[in-house]
């Protein structure tokens, strides 16, 4: 079996880019949030489902997830949010298992979440890997990569997520990507390490 690699890191940590970097040196890659994207506007069950939890306005006219809205409607209510995720999650489980499968020869798998347990901790992750950079940094780039979203908003998501100090907790290995250290060094080191651990 695959050697299963859980990345996570807070928002603009650019734990997406350590992902691409391991998925250009051949590992397959999954991410839950963008699975869960693409599985809200396209598994009709799931859709279904959403719909009579939240109603019609859960999706646009044209049939696509109405994120926005939904985020609205859920943030406020940690009670529809938990049965938001209660509907979710377990779909995001299943196609990860299906996908965990269809990859089991390759000699480790890469999956990225923004919420993650440590290894072995009600999950089949093997290792884990937080990045890590600096706040002020994570800001700079989320506000370059979204512009319509503002400080005050970012900084909000930074104090809604786990602290760096509880990620760290989490890490079996860590990678630093504060642009001051360079980032290939690290991943294709831990890839060495992954690629023999079989």
């Amino acid at each position: 079996m695959a050697l299963q690699i859980g990345i996570t890191g807070g928002i603009g940590s650019g734990k997406s880019v350590v992902c691409r970097i391991f998925e250009a040196l051949g590992a397959p890659f999954y991410s839950a949030d963008e699975r869960a994207k693409w599985l809200l506007n396209n598994d009709e069950k799931l859709k279904k489902t959403v719909e009579a939890l939240l109603g019609k306005d859960a999706y646009l006219p044209d049939g696509s997830y109405n994120r926005r809205w939904v985020a609205q409607e859920v943030f406020s209510k940690p009670a529809l949010l938990q049965q938001l995720n209660a509907i979710v999650h377990p779909r995001v489980g299943e196609d990860t298992e299906a996908w965990i499968k269809k990859h089991k020869k390759a000699p480790y798998l890469v999956k990225e979440a923004a919420i993650m347990a440590r290894a072995g901790q009600r999950n089949s992750l093997d290792k884990v890997i937080v990045v890590e950079a600096p706040v002020a940094l994570r800001v700079a780039r989320v506000l370059q990569r979204d512009p319509q979203r503002s400080e005050a908003e970012i900084r909000d998501i930074i104090s809604r997520q786990i602290s760096d100090d509880e990620r760290l907790q989490l890490a079996d290995y860590v990678v630093t990507n504060d642009e001051n250290q360079l980032l290939l060094p690290q991943v294709w080191e831990l890839h060495q390490v992954f690629s023999k651990k079989r």
